[in-house]
């Protein structure tokens, strides 16, 4: 029989995730004016330019009806601007702003000091391999 601690990973996992969540959120509104859903969405647009919704929602691994309000806050904030496909008559196209570059110069540097005081708490060693861990587990399809 594995010890409970085993069995429990699963929530101890969501409940890390919950408090690290509303952390990182908390800096990112104070550094940037956008949380780390939006943040995570801005990354995308920046780094796939002329990103559709659909694909946007593929990359997220949300679903498209998690994502339109999403871009439609990024869109209202003038973080992200939308236009039609030039192919595909249904489907929209996202760029980024200067003002969504800005969003993501301006929450960089908190990002990192919030991954360094987690690398701090855990170590090197324990930082890295929680990383490898989380990678393994977010990749893998159940």
């Amino acid at each position: 029989m594995p010890p409970e601690s085993d069995q429990r990973l699963f929530f101890l996992l969501q409940r890390a995730a919950h408090t690290l969540r509303l952390a990182a959120d908390r800096r990112c509104l104070a550094a940037a004016g956008v949380t780390t859903a939006q943040l995570g969405a801005l990354f995308a647009v920046q780094d796939q330019p002329r990103l559709t919704q659909q694909k946007l929602a593929r990359t997220l691994g949300l679903r498209q009806s998690a994502v339109t309000p999403l871009v439609g806050r990024l869109t209202a904030a003038k973080l992200v601007t939308k236009s039609a496909h030039p192919q595909e008559h249904r489907a929209v196209v996202l760029e980024l702003t200067a003002a969504g570059a800005a969003a993501l110069r301006a929450a960089g540097p908190e990002i990192n000091r919030f991954n360094l005081e987690i690398r701090d708490l855990l170590g090197d060693d324990g930082f890295i391999q929680a990383a490898a861990a989380l990678h393994k587990l977010a990749h893998r399809r159940y």
